[in-house]
Formats: structure tokens, C-alpha cells, sequence
């Protein structure tokens, strides 16, 4: 983790600090120019929409970068195959948990920024955001594992991945809440598994003053496969791929 810091943000500057300034400058952006497009002040009542974007957009950070920096990440550090104790699974841990730690970091202080200058309000239930969180950060991390083995065996991953998270952002739940739906897309939206994670993490950031839907359930169980199958694919890598040296 140590060598990907350094290799991504170097010595100059803020150096490490980049980890977290980079995600909150995604975030703080994006949350000016919803409020300066002159979108109406709440989307639901108590909920401001620098609330509601802070909410979305920091759990985009989590999916959307953990396994974009996976894909293709072990050929360019092929030359650290060379000591037997470092293993594929160790590059792509490094860096999830190192966009885990930048992601949660932002969240964390932007909302005690804003909630400090009245932007919004502290959160309601903790406890719950954090468990939102971390089914979030788990369904990053075993579609993140899955998609960057797949990407070593194949380039075309890599083509079609990138724009794949782009299609993906308006479905993901991050930018809108289920309660808003038509009740024939409600259990629609659910068979995504991020739906669930963000309507949970907006309960525990929110209150219940709003319906939140989710299926825990399945997302745990989504999550336990696709975790199996990443370590899987990243097991036969490990077993088949050759790097030169």
C-alpha cells in the first residue's frame, strides 16, 4: 500500500494527502454545480441537495474507482512477481483498500464540514450509514477482484469496463431514492445490489422519515458469490500467468 501511494501521488506537494483530497474535490465539485444548476432546495422533506448529492456521489467514488484501478493492475507491476511473497491478490488489495480509505475519508469530512456550516444535518443513525457502507465497500471489492482477474486474461475487458460505469451511474442508486420509483420498478431497482447498500447507508444518514427499500439478503448473498468467483479467477491468474522480467 505504502509503494502504490507513493508510485500514484510521489513525494511533492500534499503527497499521500492526494489520497483524500482528490475524492473530496470530486465531491465538493459536483455538489456546487447541482446547487448552482438552481435544482430545487429539497428533494425530499429534510433533505437538502447538498445532502442528497454528498450522500450519492461519495458511494459512486467507492464502486466506480475500486475496480477501475484493478483493472489491468498486475502486468504493469509484473517486476514485484519477482519475490514469492507478493502475490496478484496482494496488488489488488492494496489498491481497494487504499480508494476505500480515500472515499471514506471524503465522506467523512466533507459531512462533518458541511453539517458543521449548516449545509445539512449530522447523521442520523451511524451505526447504519456504517453498515451501509461497508456492504458497499464489499460489493466494490468482490466485483473489483472478479473484473480485474478477468481484465488480465483479456484486453477487451478493459475497452468495455470503463464505459460500462458510466451506463451504470444512473442505475446505481446513487442519484435517486426507490421510494421515488413506480411501485412496478421498485423490486426492479432492488436486483441491483448497490440500490440496497445506498438506500441503507441513506437510512442511517437520513432517518426514517423517508421509505427505504432494500433486500439485505440478496445483496449478501450477491456479494458472497461474486466474492468466490473473484477469488477464484484471481487464484487461476496467480497459478497461470507469466511475467517478464
Amino acid at each position: 500500500m505504502l509503494r502504490e501511494v507513493l508510485t500514484r501521488y510521489g513525494r511533492h506537494n500534499i503527497g499521500f494527502l492526494w489520497l483524500f483530497a482528490e475524492p473530496m474535490i470530486f465531491t465538493l465539485g459536483i455538489t456546487i454545480l447541482w446547487n448552482l444548476k438552481g435544482v430545487h432546495g429539497h428533494t425530499f422533506p429534510g433533505i437538502t441537495i447538498t445532502a442528497f448529492v454528498l450522500s450519492g456521489y461519495s458511494t459512486v467514488l467507492l464502486w466506480r474507482n475500486m475496480p477501475g484501478r484493478c483493472v489491468g493492475a498486475v502486468l504493469p507491476n509484473g517486476s514485484l512477481m519477482y519475490h514469492r511473497q507478493v502475490k496478484p491478490i496482494d496488488i489488488y488489495l492494496s489498491r481497494i483498500f487504499l480508494e476505500a480509505i480515500g472515499a471514506t475519508a471524503s465522506l467523512v469530512i466533507l459531512t462533518i464540514l458541511f453539517a458543521s456550516i449548516g449545509l445539512l444535518e449530522w447523521p442520523k443513525d451511524p451505526l447504519t450509514a456504517f453498515y451501509g457502507w461497508i456492504l458497499l465497500a464489499w460489493y466494490a471489492l468482490a466485483v473489483s477482484l472478479f473484473i480485474g482477474a478477468l481484465g488480465e486474461q483479456s484486453e477487451i475487458v478493459d475497452k468495455f469496463w470503463h464505459p460500462m460505469m458510466y451506463l451504470f451511474l444512473p442505475l446505481s442508486g446513487a442519484f435517486f431514492i426507490v421510494d421515488m420509483l413506480p411501485k412496478g420498478m421498485q423490486e426492479l431497482a432492488l436486483l441491483i445490489p448497490s440500490v440496497s447498500c445506498i438506500e441503507l447507508f441513506r437510512e442511517g444518514f437520513f432517518g426514517t422519515q423517508i421509505t427505504w427499500h432494500y433486500n439485505l439478503p440478496y445483496v449478501v448473498a450477491f456479494n458472497m458469490l461474486v466474492t468466490m468467483l473473484g477469488l477464484a479467477q484471481v487464484r487461476y491468474i496467480s497459478r497461470t500467468l507469466v511475467m517478464d522480467f
